[in-house]
């Protein structure tokens, strides 16, 4: 992976590259960026041309250095990222017992999201997390000197997966750093990390990618028409790999929406019907059977489709996206229920939900709870 093969970020390509080309490499670096916006992507170039950067252009040694980080192969080039049980590992799992499939994965798409990871290594019904067995791992990497005698890369993937006690240990590594080590945080989420590992990173903001930039990536490399390739961009909201999902019309997209459907028509009609009631408890019981990955992954999709009919019914026609699969479901309709007077309780129920379901709370009671909740808040008139 070189910067060349990343898309878009322009600013942020030639900042990093100018840290390496003038000698002033920060030790601890915080990548944040929403999922698709190339995070990884950009992490895995730089830790190319940190790597590679004592050989001299061109020659035999610097292509095999570069061959060799492309294919995350390189000796001083590590890696941490959220794992958990499953199968082939029964107990204390770390970074290191899944390395091949991580590799399979990066290199098969590297701006692929945390579930997408989750479903490649068979635990997209548990929580990832990176552990204190981990940061045992991460120490004894760290304190061998450079095979090759130059920088050693740690790329932290997701570094807000972090449990308490392997966040603390990293702090001391931050504080205390080997020489010529270099620590990449890669987070979507930057509040999850601890404040005082932020104040001791330099951060970089990662913007989403521009809609303009995703067509053309989608044309040129997917050989989609221009309508398609427009349709898709806009609908992708900046992440490129919801883009790439969405042209293998990936069923999770289509599922979602029919429960999220089921669930607003049913919470209207509870109002005057009381055997709705028991209509939402059934639907509470299908989505306790999924794991809390897909359980996340659907609450934020259904706060997305709030905030887009909120759009909708102000008439900020340019920034919808949402297309509906059903054809019965009146999106324009729907719309004019969500408004300023029932947004703001919505999204906080909704993330409210969300972190329950992190902390292993009871899936149906969470869904059970929020979906009385939303009966009462989709009939508040928007003028009081």
């Amino acid at each position: 992976m070189t910067f060349s093969n990343v898309l878009g970020q322009q600013h942020i390509k030639s900042h990093l590259t100018m840290t390496v080309k003038d000698g002033r490499i920060p030790h601890t670096q915080l990548f944040i960026g929403k999922s698709g916006s190339g995070i990884l992507p950009l992490a895995l170039s730089y830790a190319n041309e940190i790597l590679c950067q004592s050989h001299e252009k061109e020659s035999v040694s610097h292509t095999n250095c570069k061959t060799k980080v492309e294919k995350l192969a390189h000796p001083d080039l590590h890696f941490v990222y959220p794992v958990n049980t499953n199968e082939n590992v029964k107990k204390n799992p770390i970074s290191d017992n899944f390395s091949s499939q991580w590799r399979d994965f990066v290199i098969q798409s590297s701006y692929s999201s945390l579930y997408n990871w989750y479903q490649f290594i068979g635990i997209e019904k548990k929580q990832g997390n990176i552990s204190k067995h981990e940061a045992v791992s991460i120490t004894k990497k760290l304190s061998l000197k450079s095979y090759e005698g130059g920088y050693k890369v740690l790329i932290i993937w997701m570094a807000d997966k972090m449990n308490n006690e392997c966040a603390n240990q990293l702090l001391k590594l931050i504080e205390e750093p080997p020489d010529k080590t270099v620590l990449l945080l890669l987070t979507e989420n930057v509040e999850n990390i601890l404040g005082t590992i932020q104040s001791r990173c330099q951060k970089l903001h990662v913007p989403i990618l521009a809609e303009e930039e995703i067509y053309r990536r989608l044309v040129e490399a997917h050989a989609l028409k221009n309508n398609e390739a427009r349709r898709i961009s806009h609908q992708s909201n900046g992440d490129l790999n919801k883009a790439l999902q969405l042209i293998k019309n990936n069923g999770n997209e289509v599922l979602f929406e029919d429960l999220f459907v089921y669930w607003v028509r049913t919470a209207f009609k509870a109002k005057k019907d009381k055997e709705a009631i028991n209509e939402l408890f059934n639907w509470s019981e299908r989505l306790a059977e999924e794991g809390r990955e897909t359980q996340k992954k659907f609450l934020n999709f259904c706060l997305e489709i709030f905030r887009q009919a909120m759009l909708k019914n102000y008439k900020a026609e340019s920034l919808i996206y949402f297309q509906s699969h059903d054809g019965k479901f009146s999106f324009d309709k729907f719309s004019e229920y969500i408004h300023h007077n029932n947004i703001l309780e919505i999204k906080e129920e909704i993330e409210k939900a969300i972190f329950h379901i992190e902390r292993n709370g009871n899936a149906k009671i969470i869904f059970t709870d929020v979906s009385i909740r939303l009966t009462r808040l989709i009939h508040r008139k928007q003028n009081l």
